[in-house]
C-alpha cells in the first residue's frame, strides 16, 4: 500500500479524498495538513510516499510548498490537487518538483492512476489538464523597447523612491523624471505606475 498524505484547508475536500481510497488496494492515507507548515512538521515522521498538494493554502501557496518538500524529502512524490486548471499553474507546479496534476473533481480511478503513476517515478497529468497543455500558450504581449535612462527610473520607481528623490540620484531635474516616468506609462500602456510595475516585474525588466 501506498502511503498518502493530504494537504489541504478544506476539511471537505480531506474527508472526499480519504473517502475515495478507503477501500483502495493500492493506496492509504496516512495523514492530513491544513496548512504548509503543519505539513512540514508532520511528514518529519510519517514517512509518507506521495503527497496531495492544494494550490491555495493559508500560509504558502502549494507552488512553494512543493519546492520545500523536494527539498526537505526528496523521495517524497508530488501531485497538485486544485481546482485550478490555468497552464501557468499547472506548469510551475511541475517545475516546482511536482510529479504529476490532477483536479479535485477527479475520480477515484484516476486518483489511484495518479498515486501508483507517480510513486513509480513517472509523470502523471490528468485528460483535463493535459489538454490544457497541449493547446497553443498565449502570445506574449510585445515588450516595450526602452532607453537605459528609463530603465534606471523605472527600477527606481520600483524600489520606491519619490521623483525628487530620483532626481537627486540621478542628478536630474524632477520635471524630466516626471516626463519620464509619462512615457513609461505610455510605453507600457498602463494607466498607473502600480500596474507598469506588475509588468515589468513579470517580464523581468527590472528585479525587487
Amino acid at each position: 500500500m501506498i502511503r498518502v498524505f493530504i494537504i489541504d484547508d478544506h476539511p471537505m475536500v480531506v474527508e472526499g479524498v480519504k473517502a475515495l481510497l478507503a477501500h483502495s488496494e493500492t493506496a492509504e492515507i496516512c495523514g492530513a495538513a491544513h496548512d504548509g507548515y503543519s505539513a512540514l512538521e508532520q511528514l518529519k515522521s510519517l514517512h509518507a510516499e506521495v503527497a496531495l498538494v492544494d494550490i491555495n493554502l493559508p500560509d504558502m501557496n502549494g507552488i512553494d510548498l512543493c519546492a520545500l518538500l523536494k527539498k526537505e524529502f526528496p523521495e517524497l512524490k508530488i501531485l497538485g490537487l486544485s481546482t485550478f486548471k490555468e497552464r501557468s499553474y499547472i506548469t510551475r507546479m511541475i517545475e516546482a518538483g511536482a510529479s504529476g496534476y490532477l483536479l479535485k473533481n477527479a475520480t477515484k480511478e484516476e486518483l489511484e492512476e495518479a498515486i501508483v503513476t507517480s510513486r513509480q517515478g513517472r509523470m502523471y497529468m490528468s485528460m483535463e489538464v493535459a489538454s490544457v497543455l497541449t493547446k497553443p500558450a498565449p502570445e506574449r504581449p510585445a515588450l516595450p523597447m526602452l532607453t537605459a535612462r528609463e530603465k534606471e527610473v523605472l527600477q527606481l520607481i520600483a524600489d520606491g523612491l519619490t521623483n525628487q528623490e530620483i532626481a537627486d540620484k540621478l542628478f536630474i531635474s524632477v520635471l524630466t523624471v516626471d516626463s519620464h516616468r509619462k512615457n513609461l506609462l505610455a510605453k507600457f500602456s498602463v494607466k498607473n505606475t502600480a500596474a507598469m510595475v506588475r509588468f515589468a516585474l513579470e517580464y523581468k525588466l527590472i528585479e525587487l
